[in-house]
């Protein structure tokens, strides 16, 4: 009889009415059938609890987690307030805290938060590290180390991102070069912060520029403001076109899209779906998000994010991407059976689409899987509690060992 590493038996799988056994070897899933005849090293009996794709984050600042304590009152003001029409002073407020940016405390932070992600079954995290005059290298030499110290259990896309801006902050086109060189995953942009339409333009150009150096995708802030003025997205989009970037540029955040005309919006997602561009979604981090029932209705990838924890932006997040979905049913107004399902989509696999990861449950696909508490969606998602099981590149997480280090106390 053959034998498999992992055996998975008695699982509720999505879309499925009856029960199903899972075989996972060398990291693949080689077989799903009801009942299975191969034995496995490790045999898991979940009883019918579901068992689905793991979840993944597309967007965390990963090197500012865990530092609303160091942060003043008024970025989260002016960000969250009304309209979000001061989301740029928010910004400038937030920078601050980077006067302080030291490679430890950020390694230690951002480890505790890389494993509160394994528990929560989030294997899949694209992470920014801020790359500028103040921060200079700092936040993106810990996320670095994390990337390599988590590597087969989570598995982190470092972004190198010029957060105040690339020509309104001198020096940082030479260190958002140097952060490619030292092996940044993802080429990050905020091209809505420059000061004029030109600037904005000249800043895309210049990270699609280093994009193709490198090879590398990129992900880029756009449009995150109250102003319906705000156009960075389609620069976005027609740049990405031109390059040949197809499935390879990310699009977060885009709140101002929430104000746009409607004549215009049908015409921006038609380029955007021109472009291959994904977009993120944070709706629970600020009062404006992008239009995600009219961006999916008409075939555009969307995915949710975690953006923050703990930070000048957001006071709370676990990078529990469940919680996510949860927080969003709300904001959206996504609460029927089948949007709530779509709503997962958005945190497992969409999310790993749009980081050009494979997470389906399928044989031949990468067995990176969770065993939920429950065994029906609405119920998890009620409870957005952490995966009984967790399963990373075919092998078993352990949890409590995750656990020892995201119960560390923040520096």
């Amino acid at each position: 009889m053959k034998t498999s590493d992992i055996v998975i038996r008695a699982a509720q799988l999505r879309g499925q009415t009856e029960l199903n056994d899972i075989a996972i070897h060398d990291g693949v899933i080689v077989a799903i059938a009801p009942s299975l005849a191969a034995q496995g090293a490790e045999e898991i009996l979940v009883d019918g609890r579901l068992v689905t794709e793991s979840f993944a984050n597309p967007h965390l600042h990963l090197c500012k987690v865990w530092t609303l304590s160091m942060a003043e009152d008024i970025a989260r003001a002016d960000y969250h307030g009304a309209g979000m029409g001061k989301a740029m002073a928010a910004i400038e407020a937030a920078s601050h805290v980077k006067a302080t940016y030291a490679e430890g405390w950020i390694l230690d932070n951002a480890r505790r938060a890389v494993a509160l992600a394994a528990m929560h079954g989030n294997l899949h995290i694209r992470a920014f590290a801020d790359v500028d005059s103040k921060a200079k290298l700092e936040g993106l030499n810990a996320l670095l180390k994390v990337r390599d110290e988590f590597r087969g259990i989570v598995d982190v896309q470092v972004v190198a991102f010029p957060q105040d801006g690339i020509l309104r902050e001198p020096g940082t086109r030479e260190l958002m070069r140097e952060a490619m060189v030292r092996g940044a995953d993802v080429v990050g942009g905020i091209p809505w912060i420059e000061y004029t339409d030109a600037a904005a333009a000249e800043h895309i150009s210049f990270c699609f520029d280093l994009a193709n150096e490198f090879d590398k995708d990129v992900s880029m802030l756009l449009d995150d403001a109250g102003d319906p003025s705000l156009r960075t997205l389609e620069m976005f989009a027609i740049e990405a076109i031109a390059r040949g970037w197809t499935n390879r540029a990310l699009a977060h955040h885009c709140r101002a899209m929430s104000q746009y005309p409607k004549p215009y919006l049908h015409r921006l997602i038609g380029t955007l779906k021109a472009a291959g561009v994904s977009v993120v979604s944070d709706p629970h981090t600020g009062p404006l998000h992008a239009c995600v029932r009219e961006l999916l209705a008409d075939g555009v990838n969307v995915c949710l994010g975690q953006d923050d924890i703990s930070d000048a932006y957001y006071p709370f997040g676990r990078n529990n991407m469940l919680e996510v979905v949860f927080l969003a049913a709300h904001l959206l107004w996504m609460m029927s059976r089948d949007e709530i399902e779509q709503l997962y989509d958005l945190a497992t696999f969409r999310a790993g689409r749009a980081m050009n990861v494979e997470l389906k449950i399928a044989v031949g696909s990468p067995a990176h899987l969770v065993v939920l508490g429950e065994r029906d969606m609405l119920e998890a998602v009620r409870y957005h509690a952490a995966p009984v099981h967790v399963i990373s590149h075919g092998r078993s997480v352990d949890l409590a060992k995750m656990r020892e280090i995201a119960g560390r106390p923040a520096v």
